[in-house]
């Protein structure tokens, strides 16, 4: 296993040379290219800013050839990458670039005007843009901004000196920001050692599976996630894959036009994007015989998706579990023994607990808050110690929110989120439950449920539902597709139909989203 991120990067490119590593909108980027480029970009970086060693760069890109380039650039420069969604408000972006003391800017230029209104309130001195269409050729950049092509124009005839490989396994690569789904975004303090060791973890999990310098693996979800920045952008590419970078999954049309020249190995998805791609004809009539490997993570698989996606396509999805804070992946199931409806086994090196609400653990089979402990696991939260010490325990164990069960054969259940759990009359409901039933009726594309206020009960349960016919409204008979698997204080007693549900740049629903919006409406009467 590599000492940092910067010695991974250095020997896997010089390991597949020639070998394709990223492709983009019709380009090819190969493993020595990216290594020329990014060197290029972090020598640039050290003659032409005062940034040092463990001084913090923002990349704002989607999914582009940009992106490896400027990461791998700064991590050889030995700087802490601070990931961020391109889709970000004014708001959040001065939120997590003030935060983070971010002191450079790595932006797409289409959104750079945004960027600019913010920095007078930030750190930030040096700002780069990017196009989307990848060129090594100086352009022209608004304002005091410069070019991406003209840093790696000017970079390419200096000498970049090596302070990524000086950094210690211990010593900050990342602040990787939270969604902030319960209250202000956090950065997740991931080391060198905490992203290494999970890309090993990953590796020991589906080495077995995988042909080195072969594979051909479809990247739709955003690198700046840390999902696929882990899988994709280290795991993938150290054994020599070759990543198609889709810039924007949410248009199905060009997704699908993008990815059939290949016959792809591998793909990294979630239920949403599973759930689209199933019911898109032209991706219906897609070559999927070379398809060996589907993982899922980031949000709950339904059984529905991942029937759609085998009868699809012929693969399993092999589903896992993490979070930011974990680098992230912790659990995934073995895509030579899946179950479906389980996040897997953890990972090596991982344990994982069940906690219930007195603090004892839980036994077999019941359900509990789950801790995990393991190399992965941040080092805490970036300037809020506070915050760090309400999740971190004293003997390394992560609280992770999540409530799930451990079974008998060690695969692990998520029940659901602990801040989604609905309370009626005393009993608790899990949405997932409730979602995993209804997104099995054929008339179901897709949908949210959430628990709202109500004078009798506490909560009720309502359903958001996206139908897969434009014309089905038939509430009555959701209803009674769900007393029969339900009992029937989880059967919803409101069931609202939509034609999309509010969702994040990674695909997540956010039933956040719609609590509030139930809330407002209670308080409104």
């Amino acid at each position: 296993m590599s000492k940092n991120l910067a010695e991974l990067i250095d020997e896997t490119c010089r390991r597949y040379g020639e070998k394709p590593a990223f492709s983009c909108l019709g380009r090819e980027m190969s493993f020595s290219e990216v290594d020329r480029h990014a060197r290029a970009f972090g020598a640039w970086l050290q003659h032409n800013t005062d940034l040092q060693p463990g001084e913090r760069i923002a990349i704002q890109l989607p999914n582009v050839l940009a992106y490896p380039v400027a990461a791998y650039g700064a991590i050889y420069a030995g700087l802490v990458l601070v990931n961020t969604n391109p889709l970000y408000t004014k708001r959040e972006m001065q939120h997590q670039f003030a935060d983070s003391g971010a002191r450079a800017l790595v932006v797409l230029k289409d959104i750079a005007p945004s960027a600019e209104a913010i920095l007078a309130d930030t750190d930030i001195q040096t700002v780069i843009t990017a196009p989307a269409m990848f060129t090594d050729q100086p352009g022209d950049a608004p304002g005091n901004a410069v070019d991406f092509g003209r840093v790696l124009t000017e970079g390419a005839s200096l000498e970049l000196r090596e302070d990524g490989k000086q950094r210690g396994s211990a010593e900050l690569a990342a602040l990787q920001y939270t969604g902030g789904t319960t209250g202000v975004a956090k950065g997740a303090m991931l080391s060198h050692a905490n992203i290494t060791a999970n890309v090993d973890q990953v590796y020991d999990h589906f080495g077995r599976f995988i042909h080195e310098g072969e594979e051909i693996f479809v990247a739709p979800l955003p690198l700046y996630h840390i999902y696929a920045f882990t899988v994709n952008m280290l795991m993938f590419f150290n054994f020599g894959g070759l990543n198609v970078l889709i810039p924007n999954p949410r248009d199905l049309d060009q997704f699908v036009q993008q990815i059939k020249p290949y016959r792809f190995t591998g793909f990294a998805g979630l239920n949403t994007l599973f759930v689209g791609l199933c019911h898109h004809p032209e991706f219906q009539e897609l070559d999927f015989s070379a398809l060996r490997l589907t993982v899922s993570g980031g949000t709950a698989t339904t059984m529905a998706a991942a029937n759609a996606w085998e009868k699809t396509t012929g693969c399993r999805i092999s589903e896992g579990w993490g979070l930011s804070e974990t680098s992230p992946v912790l659990t995934i199931n073995p895509p030579d023994a899946q179950q479906l409806g389980t996040i897997g086994v953890p990972l090596k090196d991982t344990e994982i607990i069940a906690v219930r609400e007195d603090g004892q653990r839980a036994g077999v089979g019941e359900p509990g808050e789950l801790w995990a402990r393991g190399p992965q696991v941040m080092q805490g939260y970036w300037n809020r110690p506070e915050a760090t010490d309400e999740v971190l325990t004293s003997d390394g164990f992560f609280k992770t929110g999540d409530i799930g069960l451990i079974q008998e054969d060690g695969y692990i259940r998520i029940v659901d989120r602990k801040k989604d759990m609905i309370l009626v009359g005393g009993f608790n409901v899990f949405p997932n439950e409730v979602e995993n039933v209804l997104t099995q009726h054929p008339k179901v594309m897709e949908c949210a449920v959430v628990g709202v206020p109500d004078e009798r009960s506490g909560e009720v349960v309502r359903a958001y539902v996206v139908p897969a016919e434009p014309d089905f409204d038939d509430a009555s008979e959701l209803e009674r597709h769900c007393r029969e698997s339900l009992t029937a204080y989880k059967v919803p007693k409101q069931i609202i139909f939509r034609e999309a549900l509010p969702k994040s740049a990674v695909g997540k629903v956010l039933r956040k989203d719609l609590r509030a919006e139930a809330e407002s409406e209670a308080a409104n009467g």
